[in-house]
């Protein structure tokens, strides 16, 4: 085909003012969404005929940007999850923060692909890594990766401590030439992203130990010892002890401080996931608890929930950087380094985790604590720590309420009770307040089973929280009980 054929297309606009307008316009409307968002409900539910709109197909020619970013803003802006809301209690989902989205935006106008090659999104990579293993207290020797988050962070831990099992090359091998039954211990509360790592790299679930946990929902050690002997005995191996440092339920810590000496004792490595908790040690309430972490051969956290940046980023931190790099590292002809260029610069960030196409994700991280600092983001930590403890003490000052398990680190669990209701209508009356919290805008907790009870679960790690809001929580979880038992008695 002649080139006079084509008309030298791109994809840039014809007209830069009109684009420069609408990102303008963009940036106004997220800051006045941000400003007005308490005002605003926390979740509320699509209309069908918006979910119709995404069901429609590629469309054929474009349309202006002008109108492109009306349909977003009135199909998918205004039916968003509610994350950022100072009311989204859901499982463990961050708020992001104004200069972290910034950040993202600047990465991705950027567009470098962070992995390989002398530019300076890699140095900042490699800083905020660094950053990572002193917020943790890691030592500064030790290797490092960021991720999508914390299933991620997870199996590449994992895929390192398997790599590195004794001397059984299982990199070149395979686990067909490995005689051994490699076991992961977690415990019965443990987070189900470590099964699905044991899965994906070929131990399969039969291989994850489940140890029974206490009352406070934390691994008991002398189980966890009881089933390593028995194991041993029966002639299998023990690969890695997984330590919880809060977990999803309850934001329970396991005792790490002996789960590390039980590791040391048996030759095990030992592996935190501290996905939701691990940031939590920059808390000086629960800095001693969590003083295990600095020993661990390996450990998981995510930035997106404490540190409060936008989705999506986590960290995988290993102690020894030999094994890391010995687990993963691989050089093809067209990835040759340069001691100069645009191949020369740092080593390879694909020779310590599976990725080769990585976003420049470590900006939003670095533009976020040089904006903060590390003290506004210990205070903020602590400060829903408090927030949930204070929470608590709401709870149980309510004869209407009850704890379901104890206040730890940001999550509160508790249900609204009923003198001589039966089990299946507690779990329906709060099943029910969940949904009305949820449907009327107010509040988005989530929910969990603990003994056998539906519980509400207040998971915070929101950093536009206000002690008020758990006020006002509390008042409305009474209002719309006693509105549902009011009914349920007039129907009678």
């Amino acid at each position: 085909m002649e080139k006079n054929n084509f008309k030298n297309l791109t994809l840039d606009p014809e007209n830069w003012d009109e684009i420069r307008e609408i990102g303008h316009q963009m940036i106004d409307d997220l800051v006045d969404y941000w400003k007005g968002i308490r005002e605003e409900p926390v979740w509320k539910p699509i209309p069908s005929e918006i979910k119709s709109t995404f069901e429609t197909p590629i469309p054929n020619q474009g349309k202006s940007p002008k109108s492109v970013y009306q349909e977003f803003k009135e199909t998918i802006f205004a039916y968003n999850k509610g994350n950022v809301h100072p009311r989204f209690f859901a499982w463990i989902q961050g708020t992001g923060n104004p200069m972290g989205v910034w950040g993202d935006l600047l990465a991705s106008g950027m567009n470098p692909n962070v992995t390989i090659g002398e530019h300076a999104p890699l140095y900042v990579d490699k800083q905020v890594v660094n950053w990572c293993k002193s917020l943790v207290g890691f030592p500064e020797e030790s290797s490092g990766i960021l991720v999508s988050g914390g299933s991620m962070a997870n199996i590449t831990a994992l895929t390192v401590a398997r790599n590195s099992y004794k001397t059984a090359n299982i990199r070149k091998n395979g686990l067909q030439k490995t005689e051994e039954r490699l076991l992961i211990y977690c415990s019965q509360e443990t987070h189900s992203c470590i099964e699905k790592a044991a899965e994906i790299i070929g131990l399969g679930t039969d291989s994850v130990r489940k140890i029974e946990v206490n009352e406070r929902f934390e691994m008991i050690p002398e189980k966890l010892e009881s089933q390593i002997q028995a194991d041993l005995a029966a002639g299998y191996s023990p690969l890695c002890i997984v330590g919880t440092s809060g977990t999803v339920n309850t934001g329970s810590i396991d005792p790490l401080d002996e789960l590390l000496k039980l590791s040391r004792k048996y030759g095990i490595w030992f592996h935190v996931d501290g996905a939701y908790g691990a940031l939590c040690k920059l808390d000086p309430s629960y800095a001693g608890r969590l003083k295990a972490i600095e020993e661990a051969d390996s450990l998981a956290f995510d930035l997106h929930k404490w540190l409060y940046v936008p989705y999506e980023i986590g960290c995988t931190l290993i102690r020894d950087k030999n094994k890391h790099r010995a687990s993963f590292a691989i050089t093809p002809n067209y990835l040759l380094p340069e001691n100069r260029g645009l191949a020369g610069g740092l080593d390879s960030l694909n020779n310590y985790g599976f990725e080769l196409s990585r976003g420049f994700k470590a900006l939003k991280v670095w533009m976020s604590l040089k904006e903060q600092g590390m003290e506004k983001y210990k205070l903020m930590i602590a400060q829903n720590n408090r927030q949930a403890e204070y929470l608590g003490k709401l709870v149980e000052s309510k004869a209407q309420l009850e704890l379901t398990a104890p206040v730890c680190m940001s999550i509160t669990c508790f249900r609204m009770v009923v003198p001589n209701f039966t089990e299946d209508q507690h779990r329906e009356l709060n099943r029910e307040i969940l949904l009305r919290l949820q449907e009327e805008g107010i509040a988005s907790p989530s929910s969990t089973i603990l003994n056998g009870k539906f519980t509400l679960r207040i998971a915070n790690v929101n950093q536009r929280t206000r002690f008020e809001d758990m006020e006002l929580l509390v008042e409305e979880v009474l209002r719309i009980g006693n509105s549902i038992l009011s009914a349920s008695t007039e129907s009678e």
